[in-house]
């Protein structure tokens, strides 16, 4: 009589602060920042929620940390061989497509400071690029907090406004939704303008914005 052996199922994986990391990644990819919390991640990922406090005491270290990542990651995108107003255009581009993908993270890069080293580099790649336009001292700093204030909060608003839209996919982009009904005698600038303002799309002004912070660069380091 033969006996009876029993197979081992396979070890449960050790709860780690990147499978942390990964999993509020996986739940970020929704609008809603509340979803994302030190609780959910734990039971998400099948584990008492209390022992995912061991990695991240509590929602803002979480956070910090999944910002960093996307911080992380828009980096690795980068090319960083080119010429400086290429890179800081680059630079955009890409956090533009990062945040679209993360919108519950990107929100919070409007008030979150991650001190991490994806948000060090960034910081690092700007600066440099703001030095090799000629800028130094105040006027680097300064046009280094101008573009990194603009893209961040840019991007996580198109971001966050994507992933909210209810309307057709096509309309996701829109700078203005809705027809722009004024009366011409009333408000004579705004209902000629009416017409280009309804075909704006926030990638446009997005591009817009960054082009302009670029120009700025040039014509102080001319100055």
């Amino acid at each position: 009589m033969t006996e009876a052996t029993s197979t081992p199922g396979p070890a449960k994986q050790r709860l780690t602060r990147d499978r942390i990391v990964q999993a509020g990644l996986d739940l970020a990819s929704g609008a809603d920042v509340s979803a994302i919390s030190v609780r959910t991640i734990g039971a998400a990922l099948g584990f008492d929620p209390t022992a995912a406090y061991r990695h991240f005491p509590n929602k803002q270290a979480l956070m910090q940390a999944l910002l960093d990542e996307v911080f992380t990651r828009i980096l690795r995108r980068v090319d960083r061989t080119g010429g400086w107003q290429a890179r800081l255009r680059e630079l955009a581009a890409v956090t533009l497509d990062e945040f679209t993908a993360y919108p519950a993270i990107a929100i919070e890069a409007t008030v979150l400071t991650t001190n991490g080293p994806g948000e060090t580099e960034t910081m690092e790649v700007v600066l440099t690029a703001f030095a090799e336009a000629g800028l130094e001292g105040a006027d680097q700093v300064r046009q280094y907090a101008l573009f990194s204030s603009f893209i961040l909060s840019m991007a996580a608003g198109i971001a966050h406004a994507r992933s909210s839209h209810t309307g057709p996919p096509a309309d996701s982009n829109l700078w203005f939704e809705g027809p722009l009904l004024v009366d011409p005698t009333r408000h004579p600038s705004l209902a000629k303008a009416a017409a280009e303002l309804v075909t704006l799309r926030d990638h446009d002004i997005y591009r817009f914005g960054v082009d302009s912070i670029i120009e700025s660069a040039e014509q102080r380091s001319a100055d």
